[in-house]
C-alpha cells in the first residue's frame, strides 16, 4: 500500500541512507595541501559489492594503474578523518570519508605571472593570464590560479567564486572565508555580477552591430566543443564594435562582449556563429591541431575585461578591470608570428 502522497514508501535501505546522509557532517580533512592542492576525499557509496575500502577505491581509481592504490595503501597515505592511515583490510562502512593525495601529472609551467587586481579580508580579484586554468581539472592541477595564489599569498583557505576558461585571459573573483563563499557564488549564480569581455576578431563590415545574439546552445559531456542547436534561447550575448582597421586579412576589429548568461564557450559560439571567429581559437568555427603543451605563442585573443558587482558582506560597490592589452590587437603581425612579448600583451 502507498504512502500519504500515493507513491509506494522507500525501501527501508534508503530510508536509513538518506537519516544518515542528513544527520552526516563532513569533516574537515585531516591532510594538508601539497602544493596549494587539496587532498581527495571519498565518500563511500551507501550500497556496492565492496567488502574492504581498498577493493571500493581499486575500482574507483581504476585508471591511475595497475598496483597504484597498493602502493597508496602499503605508504599509508589513505587517512580516515582522524588522521590516521586506513589499513588495506578495513572494512567497507558506507558514508564513511578516506582522503589522499594523487600523483601531480607533470605540468608545463605557464611563465605569465598572476596580477593581483584587489585584496581585502573577505576576497581576492586577479587578472588572470592567458593557457592558466582558474581551478585544479584533469591535467592540470599545481598549474592553476588557485593553486599558484594559495601558495604565493599564503592563503589556503582561498576558493574560486566562478570560473574563466584556461585560454581566456581577465579578472576572476577568489573568496578568502569558507563560510562566505556561498554568499559570493550565488551572485554568479544569479547573474548579480555585470561582466565585460573584449576579443579581437575579423572586421566584417556588412555585420550590423551592435546587437545582441540569443541561441540555444549544448555542449555533450566527453565533446570539446559546444553547438547551436533548435528551441529555446538558452545564451544571450551583447556584441559591439569598438575600434577596427586594417591590420591582418581584410581587416581586424576589437568587440565588447557583455554575456547576459553562462553556457560554456558561450561568446565563442556566437562570434563564430555571426562570421568572426576569435583569433587564436582553436574550437571555432571548426577544431584545429592541439596546440602542443609549452606553446604559448598565440593566445586565444579574448579578455575578461570588467567585474562589477555589489559585495554581498560589505555591501560595497565593486568595480574591477583588467589593464591587459589583446597581442593581436597590439601588434598583429608579431601576435601572427609568435613573437609579440609586450608587457600587457594580454598573456
Amino acid at each position: 500500500m502507498g504512502g500519504p502522497s500515493g507513491f509506494p514508501p522507500l525501501p527501508a535501505r534508503l530510508v536509513r541512507w538518506a537519516a544518515m546522509r542528513r544527520k552526516t557532517r563532513i569533516p574537515p580533512a585531516p591532510l594538508p595541501q601539497r602544493h596549494g592542492v587539496d587532498p581527495v576525499r571519498v565518500r563511500l557509496p551507501a550500497a556496492g559489492p565492496w567488502t574492504t575500502v581498498r577493493e571500493h577505491l581499486v575500482e574507483r581509481l581504476s585508471g591511475a594503474g595497475d598496483g597504484v592504490v597498493d602502493g597508496m595503501f602499503d605508504a599509508g597515505l589513505v587517512v580516515g578523518a582522524d588522521g590516521r592511515a586506513v589499513p588495506a583490510d578495513a572494512a567497507y562502512v558506507p558514508g564513511t570519508f578516506v582522503w589522499f593525495h594523487r600523483e601531480l601529472p607533470h605540468e608545463v609551467p605557464v611563465p605569465f605571472p598572476l596580477e593581483v587586481v584587489y585584496r581585502d579580508e573577505h576576497i581576492v580579484v586577479v587578472d588572470k593570464p592567458h593557457f592558466l586554468a582558474t581551478t585544479p581539472r584533469g591535467s592540470h592541477v599545481a598549474e592553476t590560479a588557485l593553486a599558484r595564489l594559495r601558495r604565493e599569498l599564503d592563503i589556503p583557505t582561498l576558493a574560486a567564486a566562478h570560473r574563466l576558461d584556461r585560454l581566456t585571459a581577465g579578472l576572476v573573483l577568489f573568496t578568502v572565508r569558507p563560510e562566505e563563499r556561498g554568499a559570493y557564488q550565488t551572485l554568479f549564480r544569479d547573474r548579480l555580477v555585470r561582466k565585460e569581455y573584449e576579443a579581437v576578431a575579423p572586421y566584417d563590415p556588412g555585420l550590423v552591430l551592435p546587437r545582441t545574439v540569443r541561441s540555444r546552445i549544448v555542449k555533450e559531456r566527453g565533446e570539446l566543443t559546444a553547438r547551436e542547436v533548435a528551441g529555446e534561447p538558452n545564451a544571450v550575448s551583447r556584441v559591439e564594435l569598438v575600434d577596427h582597421r586594417p591590420d591582418g586579412s581584410g581587416g581586424l576589429a576589437r568587440y565588447r562582449l557583455v554575456p547576459g548568461t553562462g553556457q560554456t564557450h558561450q561568446l565563442r559560439v556566437h562570434l563564430a556563429a555571426l562570421g568572426v571567429p576569435i583569433l587564436g581559437d582553436p574550437l571555432y568555427p571548426e577544431v584545429t591541431a592541439p596546440v602542443p603543451a609549452g606553446d604559448f605563442r598565440r593566445p586565444l585573443q579574448l579578455l575578461a575585461r570588467a567585474l562589477e558587482f555589489t559585495d554581498p558582506v560589505t555591501g560595497e560597490e565593486h568595480r574591477f578591470r583588467s589593464s591587459r592589452v589583446l597581442a593581436a590587437w597590439a601588434s598583429y603581425d608579431r601576435w601572427a608570428a609568435g613573437t609579440y612579448d609586450g608587457p600587457s600583451d594580454g598573456q
